[in-house]
């Protein structure tokens, strides 16, 4: 246990004041120190401190699916204020919570009175969406609007987010701690989304840089993370490809933050566009690349392959979310032989629980070394699994979230307590191997059912992503008269490609069982995905099922 209980509001502050003429975000002209942006914080925590927004019941009152803070809905895209929104918040200890920017009406509703959202800081493109459903959320009693190139006007009773960012003092300054919350929602890819409740000690510690990188011992003070910050010089700096509102984007940036680092965002913040992203990459001499899996990496790597750039200083390129492929990892390599890859799992209920770093070469895909916490428990979650004792459920202990808010039956069923201990099991399937390391299968929810064999769809996806001619491919299951349930497999070639059915089963099957095959393959002109590149497999149901049945 470390010896302070930290809150993500004062590691911001303590790296702001060790630090204050560093940069922590640049985007574009835009260039924010520390010091510039502490401010802008400041200036959003006394303006909610003084609408009432806070902490109103103790966290020790309290279940661990309830909240006893006023919650703060981001409605953003990628920009300064999203961060200035979101430490504000914090320091105001209320809980700010991530809204995915493509929902609809209908799941922006479900989402803001799930979150019991009071506030909502949204930009101008998105005052349509607001005004559509505000009369049906009736305990939202603020509306902060941020200006953009939308051309938007001012919601009637929306207070402009300008307006609010040098507000004064409050007489009486809430004090953030360890205990108040940090409220994640789920990406909503395979069922509803649901919102994880973290200490923001705990989600500090086990996923946002409060345990440097390659140590297993976490800070003990905010002096020794402000000496990070010193001695990291300013050098870190990271460009950011997801979008905030997702979970690992919001831990990476906590990752630079700690270091006294730098996140730095492509001209165009709404858009992914590989050849803005690379000039950016060279001309701010960013150090780390993220990317989620092939979708992110095979568009990357395609422009690095056209174009003619400098990416001497690149040190890591790093993966999380999705899994990159054999094929995919050595064309990357090629162009960045100098570069490690770090592919890392976690999930909104874990943090950061296994990682593997190669240079590309010889990397078993899918096998990772886990951290001390990080274990696989027998089907019947009763007790871990011994090395080598085979296939089971990936599951953290220690530093795991409260539960999910307002659901005590789901917060019970994933964070079961076995022998006095509280563990994390959000689904997905494993195996323990001989040498202590873990090979991830894939998330049970996703799992076919076919022919009486459970078949992972994550291991199909790489099998006929192998073939040279595809852009993108998810895979799923459909109904099926002889099977109960049959592999689907839906592909995005790469432009002027082609490939015949059967030249893509015979490149998946140099890799998997002939089972595990898909027994249809479905083409598409863009695979759908969520902002943050993880495949959508409710879209991609609903692709199989609306398909003509295998005959």
């Amino acid at each position: 246990m470390t010896g302070t209980s930290f809150n993500l509001s004062a590691v911001f502050q303590t790296v702001a004041e060790a630090v204050p003429d560093q940069e922590v975000l640049v985007w574009g002209e835009k260039r924010f120190s520390y010091a510039d942006l502490n401010a802008r914080v400041d200036g959003v925590a006394h303006y909610l401190t003084r609408q009432g927004f806070g902490c109103h019941t103790p966290r020790e009152q309290l279940p661990g699916h309830e909240s006893g803070q006023h919650h703060v809905g981001l409605y953003l895209h990628n920009g300064n204020v999203y961060l200035e929104a979101l430490i504000g918040a914090l320091r105001a200890r209320a809980v700010p919570f991530n809204v995915n920017y493509r929902y609809v009406a209908e799941e922006l509703l479900y989402l803001f009175q799930d979150a019991g959202a009071e506030a909502l800081v949204f930009h101008s493109a998105f005052a349509p969406q607001v005004a559509e459903i505000r009369d049906r959320l009736p305990g939202v009693r603020l509306l902060i609007q941020v200006d953009d190139d939308s051309g938007n006007p001012l919601l009637p009773g929306a207070v402009p987010y300008e307006s609010i960012v040098d507000a004064p003092a409050p007489e009486v300054l809430p004090e953030p701690c360890g205990d108040d919350l940090y409220l994640l929602y789920t990406g909503g890819t395979t069922g509803m989304p649901k919102g994880v409740m973290w200490r923001q000690h705990d989600a500090y510690v086990g996923a946002m840089g409060g345990t440097p990188f390659g140590s297993s011992e976490p800070y003990r003070s905010y002096e020794q993370i402000a000496e990070a910050a010193r001695q990291g010089g300013g050098g870190m700096r990271l460009i950011m490809t997801a979008p905030f509102m997702h979970g690992a984007a919001q831990w990476s940036t906590f990752h630079m933050i700690t270091q006294g680092g730098a996140i730095v965002l492509p001209s165009d913040a709404r858009t992914l566009d590989w050849p803005d992203v690379l000039r950016t990459v060279q001309r701010e001499r960013v150090v780390s690349v993220p990317v989620v899996g092939d979708a992110m990496a095979r568009p990357m790597v395609a422009e690095l392959e056209r174009g003619d750039y400098d990416l001497s200083g690149v040190f890591a390129v790093q993966n999380g979310g999705a899994p990159l492929t054999p094929t995919v990892r050595a064309r990357l390599q090629a162009q960045l032989p100098n570069v490690l890859f770090v592919d890392t799992v976690g999930s909104s209920e874990t943090g950061i629980q296994m990682s593997q770093v190669a240079d590309g070469n010889g990397t078993e895909t899918g096998v990772f070394t886990p951290d001390g916490d990080t274990t696989v428990l027998d089907d019947d979650l009763t007790r871990e699994l011994a090395p080598g004792e085979g296939q089971g459920w990936l599951a953290r202990h220690g530093l795991v979230p409260l539960g999910y808010l307002g659901d005590a039956d789901k917060t019970a069923r994933t964070f079961p307590v076995i022998d006095g201990r509280r563990f994390s099991v959000p689904g997905d399937r494993a195996i323990r191997l001989e040498d202590r390391r873990i090979q991830l299968l894939g998330r049970q929810s996703i799992t076919i059912n076919s022919g009486g064999e459970k078949i992972f769809v994550e291991e199909v996806e790489r099998a006929i992503a192998a073939h040279p001619a595809i852009a993108d491919v998810v895979v799923t299951g459909r109904p099926s008269e002889r099977w109960g349930s049959e592999v689907v497999a839906i592909v995005e070639l790469l432009e002027d490609h082609e490939a015949s059915d059967e030249a893509l089963l015979a490149e998946a099957a140099h890799h998997v069982a002939r089972y595990k095959l898909p027994k249809a393959i479905i083409r598409v002109p863009q695979i759908q995905r969520s902002p943050s590149g993880k495949a959508d497999y409710r879209w991609a149901r609903q692709q199989a099922t609306t398909a003509a049945p295998t005959p």
